[in-house]
Protein backbone atom coordinates (compact mmCIF):
# COMPACT_ATOMS: atom_id res chain seq x y z
CA UNK A 1 0.00 0.00 0.00
CA UNK A 2 1.41 3.42 -0.92
CA UNK A 3 2.50 5.39 2.15
CA UNK A 4 0.40 8.43 1.30
CA UNK A 5 -2.81 6.42 1.38
CA UNK A 6 -2.07 5.39 4.93
CA UNK A 7 -2.84 8.92 6.10
CA UNK A 8 -6.44 8.73 5.01
CA UNK A 9 -8.04 6.82 7.83
CA UNK A 10 -7.41 6.61 11.57
CA UNK A 11 -8.44 3.63 13.64
CA UNK A 12 -6.97 0.30 12.52
CA UNK A 13 -3.57 -1.22 12.37
CA UNK A 14 -0.23 -1.78 13.98
CA UNK A 15 1.05 -4.91 15.66
CA UNK A 16 -2.35 -5.13 17.29
CA UNK A 17 -3.91 -7.85 19.35
CA UNK A 18 -2.02 -10.72 17.81
CA UNK A 19 1.05 -9.15 16.26
CA UNK A 20 -0.51 -9.41 12.80
CA UNK A 21 0.13 -7.01 9.94
CA UNK A 22 -3.02 -4.89 9.84
CA UNK A 23 -3.61 -1.94 7.53
CA UNK A 24 -2.59 1.24 9.33
CA UNK A 25 -4.02 4.42 7.88
CA UNK A 26 -3.04 6.27 11.02
CA UNK A 27 -0.36 8.01 12.96
CA UNK A 28 1.62 4.78 13.20
CA UNK A 29 2.46 5.10 9.52
CA UNK A 30 3.68 8.70 9.56
CA UNK A 31 7.42 9.36 9.83
CA UNK A 32 7.79 11.87 12.64
CA UNK A 33 11.31 13.27 13.04
CA UNK A 34 12.00 15.19 16.23
CA UNK A 35 12.55 18.90 15.86
CA UNK A 36 15.60 20.44 17.51
CA UNK A 37 14.78 22.92 20.23
CA UNK A 38 16.08 25.81 18.14
CA UNK A 39 13.52 25.03 15.42
CA UNK A 40 10.56 25.76 17.70
CA UNK A 41 10.61 29.43 18.71
CA UNK A 42 8.24 30.57 21.42
CA UNK A 43 5.04 31.83 19.77
CA UNK A 44 3.70 35.27 20.55
CA UNK A 45 1.25 35.27 23.40
CA UNK A 46 2.39 31.99 24.98
CA UNK A 47 2.32 32.08 28.77
CA UNK A 48 5.61 31.41 30.58
CA UNK A 49 5.82 28.06 32.41
CA UNK A 50 4.77 28.15 36.08
CA UNK A 51 5.78 26.08 39.08
CA UNK A 52 2.46 26.50 40.92
CA UNK A 53 0.29 24.59 38.45
CA UNK A 54 -1.91 21.70 39.59
CA UNK A 55 -2.21 20.12 36.16
CA UNK A 56 -0.89 20.30 32.61
CA UNK A 57 -3.08 19.24 29.69
CA UNK A 58 -1.45 18.99 26.26
CA UNK A 59 -2.94 17.63 23.06
CA UNK A 60 -2.98 17.97 19.31
CA UNK A 61 -1.82 16.34 16.13
CA UNK A 62 1.62 16.74 14.64
CA UNK A 63 0.15 18.29 11.46
CA UNK A 64 -3.31 19.73 10.72
CA UNK A 65 -4.44 16.50 9.05
CA UNK A 66 -3.96 14.71 12.39
CA UNK A 67 -5.51 17.45 14.50
CA UNK A 68 -9.12 16.25 14.55
CA UNK A 69 -11.74 18.25 16.40
CA UNK A 70 -12.36 15.50 18.97
CA UNK A 71 -8.84 16.09 20.32
CA UNK A 72 -9.72 19.73 20.96
CA UNK A 73 -13.06 18.73 22.48
CA UNK A 74 -11.40 16.25 24.85
CA UNK A 75 -8.86 18.89 25.87
CA UNK A 76 -11.64 21.37 26.66
CA UNK A 77 -13.39 18.67 28.72
CA UNK A 78 -10.15 17.93 30.55
CA UNK A 79 -9.72 21.60 31.48
CA UNK A 80 -13.31 21.77 32.73
CA UNK A 81 -12.95 18.53 34.70
CA UNK A 82 -9.62 19.39 36.32
CA UNK A 83 -10.68 22.89 37.35
CA UNK A 84 -8.56 26.01 37.87
CA UNK A 85 -4.82 26.09 38.33
CA UNK A 86 -3.79 24.36 35.12
CA UNK A 87 -1.92 24.87 31.88
CA UNK A 88 -3.58 24.14 28.52
CA UNK A 89 -1.33 23.49 25.50
CA UNK A 90 -2.79 22.67 22.10
CA UNK A 91 -1.44 22.04 18.61
CA UNK A 92 0.10 25.18 17.06
CA UNK A 93 -1.37 27.46 19.72
CA UNK A 94 -3.97 30.21 19.80
CA UNK A 95 -5.00 31.71 16.47
CA UNK A 96 -3.63 28.88 14.35
CA UNK A 97 -6.40 27.50 12.06
CA UNK A 98 -5.39 23.85 12.41
CA UNK A 99 -8.46 22.19 13.98
CA UNK A 100 -9.84 19.66 11.49
CA UNK A 101 -13.66 19.53 11.33
CA UNK A 102 -15.61 17.19 9.08
CA UNK A 103 -17.42 19.26 6.46
CA UNK A 104 -20.10 16.67 5.76
CA UNK A 105 -19.35 16.38 2.05
CA UNK A 106 -17.19 13.94 0.14
CA UNK A 107 -14.13 15.04 -1.84
CA UNK A 108 -14.96 16.23 -5.34
CA UNK A 109 -15.26 14.07 -8.43
CA UNK A 110 -13.72 16.61 -10.81
CA UNK A 111 -10.49 15.51 -12.55
CA UNK A 112 -8.21 17.45 -10.21
CA UNK A 113 -9.80 15.82 -7.15
CA UNK A 114 -9.62 12.37 -8.73
CA UNK A 115 -5.94 12.90 -9.56
CA UNK A 116 -5.27 13.97 -6.00
CA UNK A 117 -7.07 10.92 -4.65
CA UNK A 118 -5.11 8.63 -6.97
CA UNK A 119 -1.61 10.04 -6.60
CA UNK A 120 -1.70 11.63 -3.14
CA UNK A 121 -4.58 10.26 -1.05
CA UNK A 122 -4.78 11.77 2.42
CA UNK A 123 -7.26 12.58 5.15
CA UNK A 124 -8.83 15.97 5.59
CA UNK A 125 -10.06 16.68 2.08
CA UNK A 126 -13.62 16.25 3.33
CA UNK A 127 -12.91 18.65 6.20
CA UNK A 128 -12.45 22.32 6.97
CA UNK A 129 -9.99 23.93 9.38
CA UNK A 130 -10.58 26.56 12.03
CA UNK A 131 -8.85 28.19 14.99
CA UNK A 132 -9.03 26.56 18.44
CA UNK A 133 -12.15 27.34 20.41
CA UNK A 134 -10.63 27.29 23.90
CA UNK A 135 -8.30 29.40 26.01
CA UNK A 136 -4.69 28.32 25.59
CA UNK A 137 -1.42 28.92 27.35
CA UNK A 138 0.61 27.94 24.30
CA UNK A 139 1.23 25.33 21.64
CA UNK A 140 1.62 21.63 22.33
CA UNK A 141 5.12 20.98 21.02
CA UNK A 142 7.60 18.62 22.64
CA UNK A 143 9.59 21.67 23.68
CA UNK A 144 6.67 23.56 25.26
CA UNK A 145 5.30 20.52 27.08
CA UNK A 146 8.76 19.54 28.35
CA UNK A 147 9.46 23.05 29.59
CA UNK A 148 6.07 23.34 31.32
CA UNK A 149 6.64 19.98 32.98
CA UNK A 150 10.25 20.77 33.95
CA UNK A 151 9.23 23.98 35.70
CA UNK A 152 6.19 22.42 37.36
CA UNK A 153 8.21 19.62 39.00
CA UNK A 154 11.23 21.74 39.85
CA UNK A 155 10.22 22.16 43.48
CA UNK A 156 8.10 20.26 46.02
CA UNK A 157 4.36 20.65 45.81
CA UNK A 158 1.01 18.94 45.57
CA UNK A 159 0.72 16.03 43.12
CA UNK A 160 0.76 17.10 39.48
CA UNK A 161 -1.55 15.67 36.82
CA UNK A 162 -0.24 15.45 33.25
CA UNK A 163 -2.84 14.79 30.54
CA UNK A 164 -1.60 13.87 27.04
CA UNK A 165 -4.10 13.56 24.18
CA UNK A 166 -3.95 13.03 20.45
CA UNK A 167 -1.96 10.52 18.44
CA UNK A 168 0.86 8.10 19.19
CA UNK A 169 3.07 5.71 17.31
CA UNK A 170 5.27 2.73 18.06
CA UNK A 171 8.99 3.04 18.51
CA UNK A 172 11.84 0.54 18.24
CA UNK A 173 11.23 -0.34 21.90
CA UNK A 174 8.25 0.14 24.20
CA UNK A 175 10.02 2.99 26.00
CA UNK A 176 10.38 4.72 22.62
CA UNK A 177 6.67 4.61 21.81
CA UNK A 178 5.85 8.26 21.25
CA UNK A 179 3.09 10.76 21.91
CA UNK A 180 2.99 12.90 18.79
CA UNK A 181 2.99 16.68 19.28
CA UNK A 182 2.79 19.70 17.04
CA UNK A 183 5.51 20.31 14.46
CA UNK A 184 6.22 16.60 14.09
CA UNK A 185 7.80 16.54 17.53
CA UNK A 186 7.20 13.84 20.12
CA UNK A 187 7.62 12.69 23.73
CA UNK A 188 8.52 9.15 24.80
CA UNK A 189 8.81 7.35 28.11
CA UNK A 190 12.56 7.90 27.85
CA UNK A 191 12.01 11.66 27.54
CA UNK A 192 9.60 11.73 30.47
CA UNK A 193 11.92 9.57 32.58
CA UNK A 194 14.68 12.13 32.11
CA UNK A 195 12.35 15.03 32.93
CA UNK A 196 10.81 13.39 36.01
CA UNK A 197 13.80 11.63 37.55
CA UNK A 198 13.88 12.33 41.30
CA UNK A 199 11.02 14.82 40.98
CA UNK A 200 9.98 16.17 44.39
CA UNK A 201 6.34 16.18 43.24
CA UNK A 202 4.27 13.05 42.66
CA UNK A 203 3.12 12.91 39.04
CA UNK A 204 0.03 11.20 37.69
CA UNK A 205 -0.11 10.75 33.88
CA UNK A 206 -3.22 10.19 31.77
CA UNK A 207 -2.59 9.44 28.08
CA UNK A 208 -5.29 8.76 25.50
CA UNK A 209 -3.03 8.04 22.52
CA UNK A 210 -2.41 4.92 20.48
CA UNK A 211 0.33 2.70 21.92
CA UNK A 212 0.31 4.87 25.06
CA UNK A 213 1.04 1.81 27.20
CA UNK A 214 4.67 2.35 26.24
CA UNK A 215 4.62 5.11 28.86
CA UNK A 216 4.08 2.39 31.47
CA UNK A 217 7.84 1.81 31.23
CA UNK A 218 7.95 4.74 33.66
CA UNK A 219 7.46 2.05 36.30
CA UNK A 220 11.25 1.64 36.04
CA UNK A 221 14.30 3.84 36.43
CA UNK A 222 15.33 5.27 33.06
CA UNK A 223 12.21 3.56 31.61
CA UNK A 224 14.28 0.36 31.64
CA UNK A 225 12.80 -2.78 33.21
CA UNK A 226 16.31 -3.95 34.21
CA UNK A 227 17.08 -0.81 36.23
CA UNK A 228 14.76 -1.19 39.23
CA UNK A 229 11.92 1.05 40.35
CA UNK A 230 11.55 4.62 39.10
CA UNK A 231 13.25 7.09 41.51
CA UNK A 232 10.17 9.12 42.30
CA UNK A 233 6.42 8.76 42.55
CA UNK A 234 5.15 8.58 38.96
CA UNK A 235 2.11 6.58 37.90
CA UNK A 236 -0.12 6.51 34.86
CA UNK A 237 -3.31 5.29 33.20
CA UNK A 238 -3.37 4.77 29.46
CA UNK A 239 -5.90 4.18 26.68
CA UNK A 240 -4.06 1.25 25.13
CA UNK A 241 -1.22 -1.22 25.71
CA UNK A 242 2.20 -0.68 24.17
CA UNK A 243 1.25 -2.71 21.07
CA UNK A 244 -2.34 -1.62 20.35
CA UNK A 245 -4.01 1.43 18.94
CA UNK A 246 -6.70 3.44 20.71
CA UNK A 247 -9.98 4.77 19.36
CA UNK A 248 -10.80 8.44 19.01
CA UNK A 249 -9.26 11.25 16.93
CA UNK A 250 -12.51 11.94 15.10
CA UNK A 251 -13.05 14.90 12.75
CA UNK A 252 -16.80 14.57 13.31
CA UNK A 253 -17.72 17.15 15.99
CA UNK A 254 -20.84 15.21 17.03
CA UNK A 255 -19.91 13.88 20.47
CA UNK A 256 -22.71 11.32 20.29
CA UNK A 257 -20.83 9.65 17.42
CA UNK A 258 -17.52 9.42 19.32
CA UNK A 259 -16.23 6.53 21.43
CA UNK A 260 -12.72 7.67 22.35
CA UNK A 261 -11.08 6.81 25.66
CA UNK A 262 -10.73 10.49 26.61
CA UNK A 263 -14.45 11.16 26.21
CA UNK A 264 -15.37 8.18 28.40
CA UNK A 265 -12.64 8.72 30.98
CA UNK A 266 -13.05 12.46 31.55
CA UNK A 267 -16.82 12.22 31.90
CA UNK A 268 -16.37 9.30 34.31
CA UNK A 269 -14.03 11.41 36.46
CA UNK A 270 -16.90 13.88 36.77
CA UNK A 271 -19.30 11.08 37.74
CA UNK A 272 -20.98 10.99 34.33
CA UNK A 273 -21.56 8.53 31.53
CA UNK A 274 -20.15 9.21 28.07
CA UNK A 275 -23.08 11.48 27.16
CA UNK A 276 -22.81 13.57 30.33
CA UNK A 277 -25.65 11.90 32.24
CA UNK A 278 -25.01 11.88 35.98
CA UNK A 279 -24.26 8.42 37.35
CA UNK A 280 -25.44 6.87 40.58
CA UNK A 281 -22.59 6.72 43.09
CA UNK A 282 -22.46 2.91 43.13
CA UNK A 283 -21.96 2.86 39.36
CA UNK A 284 -18.62 4.70 39.49
CA UNK A 285 -17.41 5.12 43.11
CA UNK A 286 -16.46 1.46 43.42
CA UNK A 287 -14.80 1.71 46.84
CA UNK A 288 -17.60 3.89 48.27
CA UNK A 289 -15.28 6.55 49.66
CA UNK A 290 -17.26 9.45 48.20
CA UNK A 291 -14.70 10.42 45.54
CA UNK A 292 -14.03 9.20 42.01
CA UNK A 293 -10.42 8.23 41.53
CA UNK A 294 -8.73 8.08 38.11
CA UNK A 295 -8.38 4.33 38.49
CA UNK A 296 -12.15 4.08 39.06
CA UNK A 297 -12.79 6.13 35.91
CA UNK A 298 -10.33 3.84 34.12
CA UNK A 299 -12.35 0.83 35.32
CA UNK A 300 -15.60 2.45 34.20
CA UNK A 301 -14.21 2.85 30.67
CA UNK A 302 -13.16 -0.81 30.59
CA UNK A 303 -16.68 -1.84 31.57
CA UNK A 304 -18.71 0.43 29.33
CA UNK A 305 -16.70 1.45 26.26
CA UNK A 306 -17.89 -0.15 23.02
CA UNK A 307 -14.64 0.71 21.26
CA UNK A 308 -11.69 -1.62 20.75
CA UNK A 309 -9.62 0.09 23.49
CA UNK A 310 -7.82 -2.10 26.01
CA UNK A 311 -6.72 0.37 28.73
CA UNK A 312 -3.71 -0.35 30.91
CA UNK A 313 -1.62 1.24 33.68
CA UNK A 314 1.81 1.59 35.25
CA UNK A 315 0.82 -0.65 38.16
CA UNK A 316 -0.22 -3.36 35.69
CA UNK A 317 3.19 -3.13 34.00
CA UNK A 318 4.93 -3.34 37.38
CA UNK A 319 3.03 -6.52 38.23
CA UNK A 320 3.88 -8.01 34.86
CA UNK A 321 7.57 -7.43 35.53
CA UNK A 322 7.96 -8.35 39.21
CA UNK A 323 5.12 -10.65 40.33
CA UNK A 324 6.06 -14.29 41.02
CA UNK A 325 4.93 -16.75 38.36
CA UNK A 326 1.91 -19.07 38.35
CA UNK A 327 2.01 -21.62 41.16
CA UNK A 328 3.51 -19.22 43.68
CA UNK A 329 1.65 -18.72 46.97
CA UNK A 330 -1.15 -16.18 46.93
CA UNK A 331 -2.56 -13.84 49.54
CA UNK A 332 -6.10 -12.54 48.86
CA UNK A 333 -6.24 -8.91 47.73
CA UNK A 334 -9.23 -6.60 47.50
CA UNK A 335 -9.40 -4.16 44.60
CA UNK A 336 -12.96 -2.81 44.34
CA UNK A 337 -12.53 -1.31 40.87
CA UNK A 338 -10.95 -4.49 39.45
CA UNK A 339 -13.66 -6.60 41.06
CA UNK A 340 -16.26 -4.38 39.39
CA UNK A 341 -14.58 -4.83 35.99
CA UNK A 342 -14.41 -8.60 36.44
CA UNK A 343 -18.02 -8.89 37.54
CA UNK A 344 -19.41 -6.64 34.79
CA UNK A 345 -17.36 -8.11 31.95
CA UNK A 346 -17.97 -11.61 33.28
CA UNK A 347 -21.71 -11.00 32.88
CA UNK A 348 -21.24 -9.36 29.49
CA UNK A 349 -19.14 -12.19 28.06
CA UNK A 350 -20.84 -15.00 29.94
CA UNK A 351 -17.46 -16.03 31.41
CA UNK A 352 -18.17 -15.74 35.10
CA UNK A 353 -15.84 -18.64 35.89
CA UNK A 354 -12.62 -16.93 35.05
CA UNK A 355 -9.37 -16.43 33.34
CA UNK A 356 -8.80 -19.65 31.40
CA UNK A 357 -12.08 -19.49 29.50
CA UNK A 358 -11.50 -15.80 28.76
CA UNK A 359 -8.11 -16.69 27.29
CA UNK A 360 -9.65 -19.46 25.16
CA UNK A 361 -12.27 -17.11 23.74
CA UNK A 362 -9.61 -14.46 23.15
CA UNK A 363 -7.41 -16.94 21.28
CA UNK A 364 -10.36 -17.89 19.07
CA UNK A 365 -10.93 -14.26 18.10
CA UNK A 366 -7.20 -13.72 17.63
CA UNK A 367 -7.12 -16.64 15.18
CA UNK A 368 -9.90 -14.98 13.20
CA UNK A 369 -8.01 -11.68 13.24
CA UNK A 370 -4.87 -13.50 12.04
CA UNK A 371 -6.75 -15.03 9.13
CA UNK A 372 -8.50 -11.78 8.26
CA UNK A 373 -5.20 -9.88 8.48
CA UNK A 374 -3.63 -12.27 6.00
CA UNK A 375 -6.54 -11.63 3.66
CA UNK A 376 -6.03 -7.92 4.20
CA UNK A 377 -2.36 -8.17 3.26
CA UNK A 378 -3.31 -9.93 0.03
CA UNK A 379 -5.95 -7.29 -0.70
CA UNK A 380 -3.41 -4.51 -0.10
CA UNK A 381 -1.00 -6.15 -2.52
CA UNK A 382 -3.78 -6.40 -5.11
CA UNK A 383 -4.63 -2.75 -4.53
CA UNK A 384 -1.01 -1.76 -5.04
CA UNK A 385 -0.86 -3.67 -8.33
CA UNK A 386 -4.10 -2.07 -9.47
CA UNK A 387 -2.78 1.36 -8.53
CA UNK A 388 0.37 0.88 -10.59
CA UNK A 389 -1.67 -0.09 -13.65
CA UNK A 390 -4.11 2.81 -13.25
CA UNK A 391 -1.35 5.33 -12.59
CA UNK A 392 0.77 4.02 -15.44
CA UNK A 393 -2.00 4.48 -18.00
CA UNK A 394 -2.53 8.10 -16.97
CA UNK A 395 1.15 9.00 -16.86
CA UNK A 396 1.76 7.41 -20.24
CA UNK A 397 -0.58 10.04 -21.72
CA UNK A 398 -0.07 12.98 -19.34
CA UNK A 399 3.33 12.52 -17.68
CA UNK A 400 3.26 15.33 -15.08
CA UNK A 401 -0.21 14.80 -13.60
CA UNK A 402 1.25 13.11 -10.51
CA UNK A 403 3.04 16.35 -9.57
CA UNK A 404 0.84 19.42 -9.01
CA UNK A 405 3.97 21.53 -8.40
CA UNK A 406 5.41 20.77 -11.85
CA UNK A 407 5.41 23.94 -14.00
CA UNK A 408 3.50 22.12 -16.77
CA UNK A 409 0.85 20.61 -14.49
CA UNK A 410 -1.74 23.40 -14.71
CA UNK A 411 -1.55 23.79 -18.47
CA UNK A 412 -1.57 20.02 -19.07
CA UNK A 413 -4.61 19.58 -16.80
CA UNK A 414 -6.51 22.51 -18.31
CA UNK A 415 -5.67 21.58 -21.89
CA UNK A 416 -6.78 17.97 -21.52
CA UNK A 417 -9.56 18.28 -18.98
CA UNK A 418 -12.25 16.56 -21.04
CA UNK A 419 -10.00 13.66 -22.04
CA UNK A 420 -8.87 13.17 -18.44
CA UNK A 421 -12.48 13.20 -17.25
CA UNK A 422 -13.40 10.61 -19.88
CA UNK A 423 -10.43 8.45 -18.92
CA UNK A 424 -11.50 8.30 -15.27
CA UNK A 425 -15.06 7.47 -16.34
CA UNK A 426 -14.18 4.67 -18.74
CA UNK A 427 -10.75 3.17 -17.99
CA UNK A 428 -10.94 -0.43 -16.84
CA UNK A 429 -7.69 -0.02 -14.91
CA UNK A 430 -9.12 2.82 -12.81
CA UNK A 431 -12.34 0.88 -12.16
CA UNK A 432 -10.26 -2.10 -11.04
CA UNK A 433 -8.27 0.13 -8.72
CA UNK A 434 -11.49 1.47 -7.18
CA UNK A 435 -12.75 -2.06 -6.62
CA UNK A 436 -9.44 -3.07 -5.02
CA UNK A 437 -9.63 -0.11 -2.64
CA UNK A 438 -13.17 -1.03 -1.68
CA UNK A 439 -12.03 -4.56 -0.91
CA UNK A 440 -9.26 -3.28 1.35
CA UNK A 441 -11.74 -1.03 3.15
CA UNK A 442 -14.22 -3.90 3.53
CA UNK A 443 -11.66 -6.25 5.08
CA UNK A 444 -10.26 -3.44 7.23
CA UNK A 445 -13.75 -2.93 8.62
CA UNK A 446 -14.00 -6.62 9.43
CA UNK A 447 -10.69 -6.49 11.31
CA UNK A 448 -11.99 -3.42 13.14
CA UNK A 449 -15.14 -5.28 14.17
CA UNK A 450 -13.16 -8.31 15.33
CA UNK A 451 -10.94 -6.13 17.47
CA UNK A 452 -14.00 -4.51 19.04
CA UNK A 453 -15.41 -8.00 19.71
CA UNK A 454 -12.12 -9.08 21.28
CA UNK A 455 -11.81 -6.06 23.59
CA UNK A 456 -14.17 -7.18 26.40
CA UNK A 457 -12.41 -10.57 26.56
CA UNK A 458 -8.97 -9.00 26.72
CA UNK A 459 -10.07 -6.43 29.30
CA UNK A 460 -11.52 -9.25 31.41
CA UNK A 461 -8.42 -11.42 31.04
CA UNK A 462 -6.18 -8.52 32.01
CA UNK A 463 -8.26 -7.66 35.09
CA UNK A 464 -8.21 -11.29 36.24
CA UNK A 465 -4.46 -11.53 35.60
CA UNK A 466 -3.92 -8.25 37.47
CA UNK A 467 -5.69 -9.63 40.54
CA UNK A 468 -3.85 -12.97 40.40
CA UNK A 469 -0.42 -11.39 39.98
CA UNK A 470 -1.11 -8.95 42.80
CA UNK A 471 -2.13 -11.84 45.08
CA UNK A 472 1.17 -13.61 44.35
CA UNK A 473 3.16 -10.42 44.91
CA UNK A 474 1.29 -9.77 48.18
CA UNK A 475 2.30 -13.20 49.43
CA UNK A 476 5.91 -12.46 48.58
CA UNK A 477 5.82 -8.99 50.16
CA UNK A 478 8.94 -6.86 50.39
CA UNK A 479 9.98 -3.75 48.42
CA UNK A 480 8.31 -4.91 45.19
CA UNK A 481 4.94 -5.13 46.94
CA UNK A 482 5.53 -1.79 48.66
CA UNK A 483 6.20 -0.22 45.29
CA UNK A 484 3.03 -1.72 43.83
CA UNK A 485 1.00 -0.26 46.69
CA UNK A 486 2.60 3.14 46.06
CA UNK A 487 1.70 2.97 42.37
CA UNK A 488 -1.88 1.96 43.14
CA UNK A 489 -2.30 4.74 45.69
CA UNK A 490 -0.98 7.18 43.08
CA UNK A 491 -3.48 5.90 40.47
CA UNK A 492 -6.26 6.10 43.05
CA UNK A 493 -5.46 9.68 44.05
CA UNK A 494 -8.33 12.07 43.31
CA UNK A 495 -7.36 14.47 40.52
CA UNK A 496 -7.63 18.26 40.65
CA UNK A 497 -11.16 19.45 40.16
Amino acid sequence: MRLASKLAWVGLGGAGLVGAAVLTRSEAAVPEPDLPAAAAPKPAGASPPRADVRWIAAAGGQVPELNQVSIEQDLALAAKTFGPGGVVLFAAGAGAPVVQVLAGSSPGTDPASLLADLFAPRGGRDSTYREPDLELDGPATAQSVSEALRVAVSQPGAPLLLYLGGHGHRGPTDAENAVGLWGQSELTALDLAALLRDTPRPVQIIATTCFSGGLAELAFADANAHSGAFPGEVCGLFAAPHDLEASGCDPNPDRAAQQGFGLHFLHALAGQSRDGTQLAAQDIDFDGDGTIAPREAHAYVRIHSEAFDVPTSVSERWLEAVAPGPGAPRTPVVFPEENAVIAALGRKTGLIDGLERARIHLRDIEAKIDAKSEALTRAQEAEDRAYRRAAGEILARWPVLDDPWHPQFSTMLAGNIDAIREHFASADSYAAYGAAREEVDRISGEVFDLRANAAPYERLARALEYRRRAARLAAQGGPAWDRFELLRSCELRAPPG
